[in-house]
């Protein structure tokens, strides 16, 4: 099937309709796909080793009167593609598809994930960060001031714990709250 090797999707990751169309974008060990898992009910299979993720998965959660489908991307450390999964990231990202990108970083690894995060807000698709494992950070005796994070990114920042299913209904409204955001231009 060369049409599905190329696209990053299999019979089982085809998209699924909804209101709204919000990409997960990140590193790789991010949490990306525990995230997807809480919003959707989904059970992708969750890795801690980088290309666990090598194509598109979609999934849905319906939010009041809104539907919204998840893509789940393959994890990337820049916009600057040298392997397939980070090229279907980069060109799902760049295609116009989502209305808007959860920018799912490590609390605990912010200027690493950081990189990637400020080339996704170059591209000027409204996006949120979502700032995942901040229970990490704590039990290192340390805090991210997400108020300071915000205003320096210029969008929302979400602070989860994925695996405890913490944040996520702030997100998932915040994430209804971007996709209603017109593009940068």
């Amino acid at each position: 099937m060369a049409g599905c090797a190329h696209s990053g999707e299999t019979d089982a990751t085809r998209p699924i309709p909804g209101d709204i169309t919000v990409a997960l974008a990140g590193n790789p060990n991010t949490g990306k796909s525990s995230i997807f898992n809480s919003l959707t009910g989904s059970s992708q299979h969750v890795g801690n080793w980088p290309g666990k993720t090598v194509s598109r998965a979609y999934g849905s959660f319906d939010h009041g009167q809104t539907t919204v489908q998840i893509v789940d991307l393959p994890g990337t450390y820049s916009l600057n593609a040298s392997s397939p999964e980070e090229m279907i990231a980069r060109d799902y990202l760049i295609s116009g598809q989502p209305d808007a990108v959860a920018i799912v970083v490590d609390a605990s690894n912010l200027e690493r994930n950081l990189y990637l995060a400020v080339q996704i807000l170059e591209i000027g698709v409204p996006s949120l960060v979502v700032l995942n494992m901040v229970d990490v950070v704590e039990s290192q005796g340390t805090k991210v001031d997400v108020d300071a994070l915000s205003e320096r990114l210029g969008v929302t920042v979400v602070p989860t714990v994925a695996r405890k299913r913490q944040g996520l209904d702030v997100l998932r409204g915040a994430l209804i709250d971007v996709a209603s955001l017109e593009p940068a231009s």
